[in-house]
């Protein structure tokens, strides 16, 4: 904003003669320096003294008129905004009082009076600020017991309550440190100009917080949950600064009831510490990464603590940290293993050594599940007996027993076995032919039986099973697979990841060496070793394998993950695997893969693990009938559940009911010392509404009172009751970890705002000056002041102080 005045001449009748008459007197002047015996610049001085005062003169002449337009009294609207969140409780160093309290005195008593001068001119109007925008009458009531910054939401509400009105400026007394703009800029077209009042220090702080966590799990077997923290440690610089991973509570549902009332969580508190790592921060302003790869022993929900402290307070249990705040020291987070063991459909064409080591390296995985169909001998060729008049059944048979026709004629099937069945029931027919009945299991593999065992119709489902049930499908290598088993133009050769119809050429006998893919290295469930190195070694020692059957190229938008190289140096696909749909394909062109194993015992554990993680990375994002999850929202103590209900052929079910079971897990309290499992909680319970956005989806939304983990037990049922199925989740609410990320004030994005806006960064002791200077800034409504400059005592002590200067320095040199 600048100052809106302008010099307006109401009499030009005299200009010509002023302008005649200076411009006389400037050559006389110039005319009579010419004569002079003093400096050339004593003359000049002397001249120009005696010119500004004439001018001074002559221009009173002209009655000059100083015109302004100042905001008019008690027409425009003036805001104050006040932030109320937690983070203003800091102390800056040397400072007695907290930011907060500092803000309050100076709000609330206004011992300098600047409010008061403000309102003389603007309808001021007060807010304050945390989560959500409130109207303030003052601001005695500031307690900064706000558990968010929501500075961006702040605005926009202000905005759109604005609309229309003619609102001149904003004060914003906050720190900056939003936590709800950690990516988004908040829009602010239609925002009058802000002018924030930036509050703390950035100097003198000491502080460690826990900026950011990340937790991925993967099929990788040695670590399948990695946890990376991003560390702050500020004013602690040569210090070791030491992260520690606690595994705080752990459980999983306790089913077999359909009463949500009577369902129980299983959760157990426990502190067993499962990870330490010591960084040295290097300076006063260090950021540091920690990496924790950690193991849980057993399926369900996991919740873990990270703490972070310098090494010397972390130990001390009554040592004094020196800290601003121990609240940002701590994240919670959330690792979900899973609540039941993934079930995988295996279908043998033949008992072989494939199926021997594939079968046995799965047993040793609790989360994996191998049900088998096994086909022990093919169906043999039909001849027609003849015997007596009328007789259907194989004459074969004759005299055994009183066998139906049914029974007798089954010599022409091949026989299958079942393995690891839930019941009599399950797979008796053989392999599924309906959706509900394949739709259970969450990956199936081929293992040597020809397409000529599928009918056209389990074709089709078994696409669909990947497609849109989102399950896993693998093809293993050998005589009866791919384009020798007869898949060409089938519909399962549709979601291979490789192309039938044109086979490499390969010369045969030959030995094959197997590698991995630039691809491939960068898959974790592909690596068996924890760096290059040892990899590389481990690849050069396995046996060369003697099956293969070549394909030429793989689809678009497949990876090829491994690779087999003859002796003549020629490659061919070995492993590949792409997206079908929601569901995921792989192509295991290796026939015998078993030699691998057959080596020695190291390399038997080698193809078992390589085995396990091939599996879990088949199933890993296989989607259940009823899954549930947390969505956070605008308000960090706020989280929205979302439950998602399929039906058996896992199409969404918008007719169901889903109920929920919540409660805390383990609380936090300010002082991490506090901090503890909750004494017996009943659980609260709710009902999630069905989404209009998207059918089978069902919201509810829970407010979290206390800092914590917490975790919802999901019942979906018929509307007669009849149970579909239920899912569990947990989740964290810690808004003060966001609230109190950063200490240091963040004068970089209230700069951003101001510029944007049109407004400036004021300083607090500058407040009284600034809030005098307003009416003089651009306001939505104003008004005009017009003042005559000639009769200001101030230009005719100008024009003396001109005069009496020449004298002045003409006595002091001497001149007439």
């Amino acid at each position: 904003m600048t100052l809106l005045a302008t010099l307006v001449l109401s009499d030009r009748s005299w200009l010509i003669p002023c302008l005649a008459a200076f411009a006389a007197l400037a050559g006389a002047l110039i005319w009579a320096s010419r004569r002079n015996p003093a400096k050339p610049w004593v003359p000049l001085l002397c001249g120009s003294l005696k010119l500004a005062g004439v001018a001074a003169l002559a221009a009173c002449l002209l009655e000059p008129l100083w015109v302004s337009h100042r905001a008019r009294p008690g027409a425009n609207v003036f805001a104050l905004i006040a932030d109320n969140s937690q983070s203003l409780q800091i102390k800056d160093e040397g400072q007695s009082r907290s930011r907060g309290e500092g803000l309050r005195e100076q709000l609330a008593a206004d011992p300098q009076g600047w409010q008061t001068v403000l309102e003389r001119t603007f309808q001021v109007r007060r807010y304050t600020f945390d989560s959500r925008l409130q109207a303030a009458r003052d601001f005695i009531d500031l307690n900064f017991e706000g558990r968010s910054s929501s500075l961006g939401a702040a605005l926009r509400a202000a905005i759109d309550g604005w609309r229309g009105q003619p609102v001149a400026g904003v004060l914003l007394f906050t720190d900056g440190n939003a936590t709800d703009l950690t990516g988004d800029f908040p829009a602010l077209e239609g925002c009058p100009p802000v002018f924030p009042v930036v509050l703390g220090s950035a100097s003198g702080l000491r502080d460690i917080s826990v900026d950011k966590v990340t937790v991925s799990q993967t099929a990788f077997e040695d670590a399948p949950v990695t946890v990376q923290a991003a560390v702050t440690a500020q004013g602690f610089g040569g210090s070791q600064i030491r992260a520690q991973l606690t595994e705080i509570a752990t459980g999983a549902v306790i089913t077999g009831t359909n009463d949500v009332s009577r369902s129980s969580t299983g959760f157990s508190t426990i502190s067993n510490v499962v990870a330490a790592l010591e960084q040295r921060a290097p300076n006063n302003e260090s950021l540091l990464n920690f990496r924790f790869q950690i193991q849980p022993d057993k399926p369900g929900i996991h919740f873990y603590q990270l703490d972070a402290r310098a090494n010397r307070e972390l130990n001390g249990a009554n040592a004094i940290s020196r800290e601003a705040t121990l609240v940002n020291n701590r994240r919670v987070m959330v690792v979900d293993r899973g609540q039941e063991p993934f079930r995988v459909l295996c279908v043998a064409g033949r008992p072989d050594w494939e199926y021997k080591f594939l079968n046995r390296a799965l047993q040793e995985d609790p989360q994996v599940q191998v049900v088998t169909l096994m086909r022990i001998a093919r169906r043999e060729p039909k001849f027609d007996f003849k015997g007596r008049a009328g007789e259907a059944s194989n004459p074969l048979f004759r005299g055994f027993g009183a066998a139906t026709n049914e029974e007798t004629a089954r010599y022409d099937q091949p026989v299958m076995v079942r393995f690891n069945t839930k019941d009599e029931f399950e797979l008796r027919g053989g392999f599924p032919k309906t959706a509900e009945e394949l739709f259970k299991y969450h990956a199936v593999i081929l293992d040597r039986v020809e397409a000529e065992f599928f009918t056209h119709e389990q074709m089709l489902l078994l696409r669909r099973f990947v497609s849109e049930r989102g399950g896993g499908f693998l093809m293993l290598g050998g005589a009866e697979a791919f384009r020798e088993g007869g898949y060409a133009e089938t519909a399962i050769a549709a979601m291979l990841p490789v192309y039938l119809d044109r086979p490499a050429e390969v010369r045969l006998p030959a030995l094959f060496k197997l590698a991995l893919t630039r691809e491939g290295w960068l898959q974790p469930w592909t690596r068996l070793r924890a760096t290059e190195a040892d990899e590389q070694i481990r690849l050069l020692s396995m046996p060369p394998f003697e099956i293969l059957n070549p394909i030429r190229e793989s689809k678009p938008g497949a990876s090829i993950l491994a690779t087999v190289s003859d002796t003549e140096s020629h490659t061919y696909p070995a492993l590949v695997v792409q997206r079908y749909g929601l569901g995921a394909a792989a192509a295991l062109m290796v026939g015998d893969l078993w030699r691998w194993g057959l080596k020695d015992e190291t390399m038997q554990k080698d193809l078992a693990k390589s085995w396990r993680q091939l599996i879990r990375w088949l199933v890993s994002d296989v989607p259940a009938r009823i899954t549930v999850e947390s969505q956070s929202t605008d308000d960090p103590s706020q989280v929205r559940l979302i439950v998602k209900a399929r039906d058996e052929e896992f199409k969404p079910m918008d007719n169901a009911v889903a109920r929920l079971s919540i409660r805390p897990v383990y609380l936090l309290a300010p002082s991490e010392e506090s901090s503890h499992a909750p004494e017996s909680v009943s659980a609260l319970e709710l009902v999630a509404e069905p989404s209009a956005a998207e059918p089978g989806r069902y919201e509810a939304t829970y407010v979290a009172r206390q800092a914590g983990a917490y975790c919802v037990d999901a019942l979906v049922t018929h509307p007669d009751g009849r149970a579909v199925g239920r899912a569990q989740a947990g989740w964290t609410a810690d808004p003060a970890v966001d609230e109190f990320r950063s200490l240091k004030p963040n004068r970089a994005l209230l700069e951003t705002i101001a510029r944007r806006t049109g407004g400036e960064i004021v300083a607090q002791r500058d407040l009284p000056k600034f809030v005098r200077r307003l009416p003089e800034r651009g306001a939505p409504i104003t008004e005009t002041a017009a003042e005559p400059l000639w009769r200001k005592p101030a230009v005719f002590l100008f024009a003396l102080g001109c005069f009496l200067g020449d004298w002045g320095v003409r006595r002091w040199k001497g001149l007439p």
